[in-house]
Parts: C-alpha cells; structure tokens; sequence
C-alpha cells in the first residue's frame, strides 16, 4: 500500500500518483411470459467469431478518428501470431473518438496519453468519450499508461469473446513468459466522487463529506498535475467490461508503480465487470475515494497486493479470483482509510468502505497475511474460500477499524493454527478473533478441497452460503460459498474473456496470457 502520493516518471518530468455510497441497483422483477400461438421456430443464430488459429497480416494502415492529428503510422510489429500494423495514440483525445477492431493492427500507447482535459471539481456531463471496440489490442512501454480525465469517459467494452486486451509490446512479440511483468504502466480512471484525501492537506474530519465541498485528491508532479474528486457520488467514468489487463505495472520510481487498474474519485455511475488483471508487479487494482459497485475481477500473479483499497473508497465487489504466484505477492486485501498524526482514523470522511462478496484467494507462502485493514476503515465479507497457505488470514489494526468491521460470514480457510487471526496497533488478537469468529458459519481451520485452483471441492460444495443480500442488493443471494461453483461455472462464469497459464488456467478459447487471440476480420 502506497501513501496517498506517488512519484512517476514520465520520459524526463515526474509525475505523482495516489490512489457517498455506492448506489445499490435492483433489477425490477418481471411477470411470467405469456405464449399465445406457438411460433415457428427462430433461425439458429450465427455464432460470434472467437479466436483462432494461424497468424494475422499487417493492416494497410491506421483508421481516421477525430481529434486532430488523428493515429500516427508507426510502422508494424511482429510476433508469433503474425504482422501488425501499429497506429499510435495522440497524446491527449480532444474530441469523442472510436477505436476500431481491425484484423492485423495493434494501438501503440506512447508514454502519458490522455483522454479528455480535467473538467473541474463541480463540471457535470462528459466532454469527451473514448470507445474501444471488442478485440481491440492496445500495447505500451515502460512509462506509458492510460488516463481518463475527470469529466470525461471511457467505454471500453468488449464482449464474452472478444475481450479487449492492454498489454506490453513484449506480449505481442512473443517475449514473455508466465512470470514476465512490469512491462508498461496500466489504465486509470478518474471521476468526481467524494474522496477522503485532500491535495491541499486539509482533510475532512467532520460528520459528513460536504462539510469539506472542495475535497480532491490529485495525481500531481512537476509536470503534470492531475485531480480527482468532487461531490458527485453517482458521476460515471465510462464502462470497463471484459478487459484483460497484462504484464503491467512499470516502476516509474523505486516504490512508485502504476498497476493494472487505478481509479480515482470514479462514482457509481460507472461500470466496472469482467477484467482480468495478470502479473502486474505492483497491485492487481487500486481503488481511491469514489463508490461503485462491480463484478467478476480475476486478480492473477499480483507483485504487491491483489485489492488496494483507500481513501474513502465504498465498493462491493462480487464474484472475485485472486491467484498469487509461488515467487511473488503481498495480501489478497490491503484496506485503508486515512491516518495521520492530527486525527484519529476514524475520523476520515467517507469512510472506505469494501465488501466482496462470493470470492476465492489462493495464497503464496511468504506473504504477509491474507487481509489486513487499519485505519478505520470497513469490511465486509461473505462467502469466501481462503487458501492461506502459511500465512495468517487476518490482520485488523486499531481499535476504529476491528469496531468498523460489517461483518464475515460463510468464510472459510485453513489458516495457520497459530494466531490465524492477528490485532495490531491497540488490538489484541483475541478481541480481533472474537469479532470474526463471532460471524455465521465460519470455519478457519478448514481443509481445503479445490480443483484448478478455484473450483469448489466436496468441502465447500457443503458448506452454507449466507445472503449477502442483507449487505447489498448488488449482491446475488447464491447457495454456495467461493468464486466457482463448479467446473461449467468457471466456463460460464470466467469463460473466454480470460487467458490462460500456469499460475490458473481457465480453459479459455482466448489462449494463452503470453500470446494473443486470432480473430476473423
């Protein structure tokens, strides 16, 4: 966990890096359908293309957007899986513009490239809008990352099949193996949500967060100062569905790293489902202030810690895999609010907030321990499987954040018999193993009977599932506990939007993390 700036460099210039509620979204109920006549039959429906074999042919050249000065040919690049045509981002889009999926063609993500100007704290609506469309492939080195600016949006989507991959240039001239990372910067999205941590070091500490109505955290540096935050809880950045995120995470300074996915100030407007984040060398994402709900992450061969979760930030999170590697990784949940010298922790407004609910963590031995909060910060969890490995389950600091707690519930691990749940900074262990094991159905000495990692053993099969429905209407009321069901929901589930390799293997069609998927034109 990084303090609430960070120092990246850019090319020669250093940039910094930091990190109410989350809306809760019911689906109305429908009636039973009523048939008439029986009609005749649909036709069978064309199936969407998904990857396949062979190798690609560099396209004849880059397709025209709006902002001005438009892709740059870069030439092509080539790998095991064919020719590329490389057209290179502009370093900021200034109009709304659309990235096509072209056979043979790859985005080059050169250096800082930002999508739309900062707005300001109280603009609303969104100026700019980058769509990336589903296949597409977008590429960077060492210091380049992507930035959505507050008061603009992203809609990077893609589909079940076609996954819209960022990655390295190594990944796409077949360089890397499975323990390759920290090969560009990531992706970041910024919004105008509450934040607990101020840029001008005056925080919040009163009883609700307009008290303070100027509230924003920033991306700051010599050359580039970057804001987020505002008083928006329900602001939207855009929507992120299925996207795989790969070999990310440059050391931009020593401790200064982007990972996979940042957000910051984003608001419950957005849309955030389906992303795979696979051997980042810093977190697998990091979220700061802002509030929204979101589902199905796999967090694969993380360096640091899988979820980082800070200043103010509320978010249930739903249907959740975090594999470590054997070599590499802290926590599978770093959680904090903020906590300096001239307040108590609980005093940080919003409070962050994070529940995940449905999850599975496989542990290396070596790290740390499984979860750790502190800060006053909240947390609440249910119907989980924890691999621990050698490692101690939980660790809660200060007295504000074990009476934060929400609650954990139909969690099992096989945690070490010795102290498998830890206090620290003014908490006893017993106060802190009180709390957790006063839960619903916990077992934390448990045997653990996963296959492929992730999927349900007989042990979990019979274990009962709490209703995290009591904690969050996002959340499914389901009858078992952990990621994966069984076999066919991980295809289900997990599918071909993921990729492959020997840290987890999801059987997708998309193939292997350290190749990249052939499509149809």
């Amino acid at each position: 966990m990084k303090k609430f700036q960070r120092t990246l460099i850019m090319g020669c210039s250093l940039v910094a890096l930091a990190g109410c509620g989350a809306d809760e979204i019911v689906s109305p109920g429908t009636s039973g359908d009523i048939i008439i006549n029986n009609p005749p039959p649909s036709p069978t429906p064309t199936p969407t293309p998904t990857a396949t074999q062979g190798t690609v042919t560099a396209a004849a050249g880059c397709p025209t957007i709006i902002t001005a000065g438009g892709l740059t040919d870069a030439g092509t690049l080539s790998g095991p899986t064919g020719s590329y045509r490389v057209c290179r981002l502009p370093a900021r889009f200034t109009a709304s513009d659309t990235l096509p999926f072209i056979r043979g063609l790859v985005y080059q993500i050169d250096g800082r490239v930002e999508v739309g100007a900062d707005r300001g704290f109280a603009s609303t609506g969104s100026t700019v809008t980058l769509t990336v469309q589903p296949g597409v492939i977008l590429y960077g080195q060492q210091d380049s990352y992507l930035v959505v600016n507050r008061g603009n949006s992203i809609q990077s989507n893609g589909t079940a099949d076609r996954p819209i991959i960022w990655t390295s240039r190594d990944n796409i001239q077949g360089l890397n193996d499975d323990n390759s990372q920290q090969q560009w910067g990531g992706v970041v999205l910024l919004g105008r949500a509450p934040t607990s941590d101020c840029s001008t070091g005056v925080f919040n500490t009163t009883a609700a967060p307009n008290a303070n109505p100027t509230c924003e955290g920033r991306l700051e540096g010599a050359a580039v100062a970057t804001p987020f935050g505002g008083a928006n809880a329900a602001d939207s950045s855009g929507s992120f569905r299925f996207n795989q995120i790969r070999f990310s995470g440059f050391e931009l300074a020593p401790n200064n790293e982007l990972q996979s996915l940042t957000t910051g100030g984003v608001g419950s407007g957005t849309t955030i489902e389906n992303l795979v984040s696979f051997n980042s060398s810093d977190d697998g994402v990091e979220f700061f202030g802002g509030g929204f709900n979101a589902r199905n992450f796999a967090i694969i061969g993380a360096s640091d810690d899988s979820l980082d979760v800070d200043t103010g930030a509320i978010v249930n999170l739903d249907t959740v895999i975090a594999v470590q590697r054997s070599t590499t990784g802290d926590r599978a949940i770093e959680l904090d609010s903020p906590n300096v010298a001239d307040r108590t922790p609980s005093n940080a407004i919003p409070q962050t907030r994070f529940q995940v609910n449905n999850f599975t963590f496989v542990m290396r031995d070596g790290a740390p321990q499984v979860i750790q909060a502190r800060g006053g910060a909240a947390l609440g969890l249910t119907n989980g499987v924890i691999n621990a490995g050698a490692n101690h389950c939980f660790q809660i600091d200060e007295p504000a954040t074990l009476a934060a707690i929400i609650g954990v519930d139909s969690v099992v691990g096989d945690c070490p018999a010795t102290d498998p749940i830890r206090g620290g900074a003014g908490n006893s262990n017993a106060d802190v193993a009180a709390r957790i094991n006063g839960g619903t159905n916990n077992n934390f000495a448990f045997t653990i009977t996963l296959t492929n990692n992730v999927v349900n053993g007989a042990g979990e099969t019979g274990r009962t599932a709490f209703n995290a429905t009591a904690r969050s209407s996002y959340f499914p009321a389901r009858t078992y506990i952990g990621a994966i069901q069984n076999a066919a929901a991980l295809t289900s589930t997990f599918g071909n939007w993921t990729c492959n390799s020997s840290i987890q293997n999801f059987n997708s069609a998309t193939g292997a993390c350290t190749s990249l998927p052939v499509y149809p034109a």
